[in-house]
């Protein structure tokens, strides 16, 4: 495999509707995993002109395992470190959804303004196997939100499948441009 962005799967790989499962025990195989997910989200981000890496799913590089990694600073594209969430979940939520901007790496050039709570709680444990909670508000939260659904099978798409001049595309210039409900719809890629 010549670039690590080549074991990134897309849609319609059918294996990114299809549950995660829970890590029993953290072995050199999930630590292996998860150094396969970093180097995923930092080759795409480098091959992309408009675009940061921020997060990954396990299952995004076809394991399906309930894994998760958020950069720890998404606004400074030095800082190419992260933080991992194993079997994470969200204990709380708070506020009322809140409409932005999503894009994901296993939907090229797609992005969509999807509703999300602007508060969660979430509980995981680390690479050591050590419990952990944190409180995250605005876009971490989102971020959250987005990974912890790829564990269970939902992609963003499915939060706005329904609603017109939800769908946008990511032209050349890296601007998005909003994309009309028939090629939505018709799209044999998102469906």
């Amino acid at each position: 495999m010549a670039n690590p962005r080549d074991k990134l799967i897309t849609l319609p790989n059918p294996h990114l509707r299809q549950q995660s499962k829970r890590v029993g025990v953290i072995t050199k195989d999930i630590h292996k995993i998860i150094t396969d997910m970093e180097a995923t989200v930092l080759d795409w981000e480098d091959s992309r002109e408009h675009e940061v890496g921020v997060a990954l799913a396990s299952v995004q590089i076809d394991q399906l395992f309930k894994i998760v990694i958020v950069r720890n600073d998404y606004d400074n594209k030095e800082d190419r470190s992260f933080r991992v969430f194993i079997n994470p979940s969200i204990t709380k939520h708070g506020g009322e959804p809140i409409e932005d901007f999503e894009g994901c790496l296993s939907i090229q050039d797609i992005y969509g303004k999807v509703p999300r709570y602007p508060k969660i709680n979430v509980k995981a444990i680390d690479i050591y196997g050590k419990p952990f909670r944190i409180a995250a508000e605005g876009f971490l939260a989102r971020v959250l939100q987005h990974e912890i659904d790829h564990t269970k099978g939902i992609v963003f798409i499915e939060h706005i499948k329904d609603k017109s001049n939800a769908f946008f595309k990511l032209n050349p210039d890296g601007n998005l441009e909003q994309l009309d409900d028939k090629t939505v719809q018709n799209s044999h890629i998102l469906w």
